[in-house]
């Protein structure tokens, strides 16, 4: 009996997961792509600043072709501005069921607040790019910006409500303690390295700022003291391009081939050529070997050394790749 071929030296011991239903299709292959020319996005502007953003730098840091950009994006304004979207609407997973968990306007607050700068710690990149990189962009960015600043100013100015009748401060002043709160954030964001960053340790001061108009100094008093509660599970995204490490760009067909092995294991070449949409069996050939020789895949076929045909599989490495694109791709 031929004994099974071993995989290189360097290459993890393979997994061999169920097909997942949930998994995904070879159809959202340009979900997965404009997932990560987002995350590329960010990324850049968080260390470059918005206005040095290119298309050359995000295609070349997501790792995906200019063809494919310009198939999903216009221009770097576009991509910036769905980058923006992206970022809100992760932000609002957050902090909107944190506001609502709560009766009294003072504890909406706080525990909204708290969501908010426990997050932005977790995700330096999405901070900057909500905080800092949305300013001084282009017009439509900062009209959304605006939009966005209203509701929050709604939600302060709700503290008139709760100030004691004859002493209710004028609405300007929800204004003011909006632009006062993202002040310093943006202050702190400038200042520090991700790595030193700790916004949750503002909480209470922010706070107490928040409600010295509209309760009064004791109150205000009060949030100084209180114990700065974190959330039970805090499950931060992946940043960054998985296959940066490995020098390979993330094209369509690259993705179609991982996710087919990933879905169907122990495939041979053509069912991975005919789940991945690639008729050329010498392409599907190339990609493999390709995979292979990056670790993200290995040759399980028992006779494959002797002319047998083969099965693939993915390696430890190349099933957390396809679980980063699977996490990622629930963003697009």
């Amino acid at each position: 009996m031929t004994s099974p071929t071993r995989a290189p030296s360097s290459m993890a011991v393979p997994v061999m997961p169920k097909a997942d239903p949930e998994g995904v299709p070879v159809e959202r292959v340009a979900e997965i792509q404009r997932a990560r020319m987002l995350s590329a996005t960010r990324e850049v502007a968080a260390e470059q600043g918005a206005a040095n953003l290119t298309v050359t730098r995000i295609v070349a840091r997501s790792g995906v072709s200019r063809r494919t950009f310009y198939e999903i994006f216009k221009d770097c304004e576009g991509c910036l501005l769905a980058a923006l979207e992206d970022a809100l609407a992760q932000a609002a997973e957050t902090v909107v069921p944190a506001y609502r968990s709560e009766s009294k306007w003072h504890e909406r607050c706080r525990a909204a607040l708290t969501a908010l700068l426990e997050l932005f710690d977790e995700r330096p990149d999405l901070a900057r790019l909500l905080v800092v990189d949305s300013l001084g962009t282009s017009p439509n960015t900062l009209e959304r910006r605006r939009s966005v600043l209203a509701l929050l100013i709604d939600a302060v100015d709700e503290g008139r409500e709760e100030a004691q009748r004859g002493a209710e401060p004028p609405p300007l002043t929800a204004e003011g303690i909006v632009g006062a709160v993202l002040s310093v954030i943006h202050a702190r964001l400038h200042e520090l390295e991700p790595a030193e960053q700790d916004l949750l340790e503002l909480a209470n001061p922010l706070m107490s700022m928040i409600v010295l108009p509209y309760l009064g100094r004791a109150a205000a008093t009060r949030e100084l003291s209180r114990p700065v509660a974190r959330r039970k599970a805090s499950v931060s995204r992946p940043v960054g391009n998985p296959l940066r490490a490995l020098d390979m760009r993330l094209t369509y067909r690259t993705v179609r081939v991982l996710m087919s092995v990933g879905s169907s294991p122990g495939c041979s070449n053509r069912q991975v050529g005919v789940d991945a949409g690639i008729v050329d069996q010498g392409q599907i050939s190339k990609l493999l070997a390709r995979l292979e020789r990056l670790g993200l895949v290995c040759n399980v076929g028992s006779d494959s050394g002797k002319g047998g045909a083969n099965a693939w599989a993915l390696t430890e490495g190349g099933h957390e790749v396809q679980q980063l694109l699977v996490q990622e791709s629930s963003r697009a």
